[in-house]
């Protein structure tokens, strides 16, 4: 068995204008990192566009026309002031929530062991009908639905170590007690959201600035790997930000390549226990471009190994 990774050229030509931080080298920086000769293994498949059936399962119909229909001709277009559009964003928007949903299959199905979407726009801050935080759709939260819907997988699970808080899936966590969400991040930071547990299964741990490798393990044993054990989901889901790296330059947190190895090595050791092994990840963060690439390659190479 093997680990898949999704992703499609038209994630490149999501374009965000000059000097903004979620930008095409972002991509490029990760996918010349794992075309090294050490992920030759690596299953590689094109990611397919999201259907709009799969994408109303977590956002409305009018969101998803006013999202698809705000693409511009030429130039840029905002959704919010930190969100843009270009020409291709849309189809990069689709293809990157379709990777989650085709990776969700491949895993279900048994043809992989598990899967890395590298795709972009990221998704964890998009709310139902709301695009925020660079985010168009939730690729997650659109996976986690989808493995439901056509998989029969009751109980599905987010675990988010984004240094953002994943406030798009949050909201649609907190309404569903079988979707189980947990984020680490930094406090105070945007969104601003996440500073207290919505629950049993949605749970926010907060890290305050300059926290690195102890403080983020602590968090993991003794908060939020018990609770995801309780809960015993049917599937994971990863939403992989990097932006917690020492390196990068929109956060304060103190991780190293070597706390997402770990974490991932962790995540797992625990599916294999309670859902068959069934990890999917997708990128979200991570803005310093050499962090982001060898940060990736130490969350894929731990997903390989497991």
């Amino acid at each position: 068995m093997t680990t898949a990774l999704f992703t499609h050229a038209a994630c490149l030509r999501h374009d965000t204008g000059p000097g903004h931080a979620e930008r095409i080298a972002r991509l490029e920086a990760i996918s010349a990192a794992l075309d090294e000769p050490r992920f030759a293994a690596l299953d590689r498949r094109e990611a397919r566009r999201a259907s709009r059936e799969e994408l109303t399962r977590v956002h409305p119909e009018h969101y998803v026309d006013a999202v698809l229909s705000a693409e511009p001709d030429r130039g840029y277009s905002n959704l919010d002031p930190d969100t843009v559009m270009s020409p291709g964003s849309g189809e990069a928007a689709l293809r990157a929530a379709g990777a989650v949903c085709a990776a969700v299959d491949a895993v279900v199905s048994g043809e992989v062991s598990n899967a890395f979407c590298a795709v972009r726009p990221p998704g964890h801050h998009a709310e139902r009908a709301r695009a925020m935080g660079f985010c168009l759709f939730n690729n997650v939260a659109i996976g986690a639905m989808h493995a439901r819907a056509v998989h029969g997988l009751k109980r599905v699970a987010v675990v988010d170590f984004d240094v953002h808080h994943g406030n798009g899936t949050e909201v649609v966590a907190v309404e569903d007690p079988d979707f189980f969400f947990a984020s680490s991040h930094q406090a105070p930071l945007y969104p601003g959201t996440g500073l207290a547990d919505r629950g049993p299964h949605v749970l926010n741990v907060t890290l305050d600035p300059g926290a690195g490798s102890a403080i983020f393990r602590s968090a993991y044993e003794n908060r939020i790997f018990p609770a995801l054990s309780a809960f015993r989901p049917d599937i994971i889901l990863i939403s992989a930000g990097f932006d917690a790296h020492e390196l990068d330059p929109l956060a304060g947190l103190c991780l190293t390549d070597q706390d997402y190895a770990w974490v991932t090595r962790e995540i797992c050791a625990l599916a294999r226990n309670l859902c068959h092994g069934r990890v999917v990840s997708a990128l979200e963060g991570g803005y310093h471009l050499e962090a982001l690439a060898r940060s990736a390659a130490a969350h894929v190479t731990a997903l390989m190994e497991a």
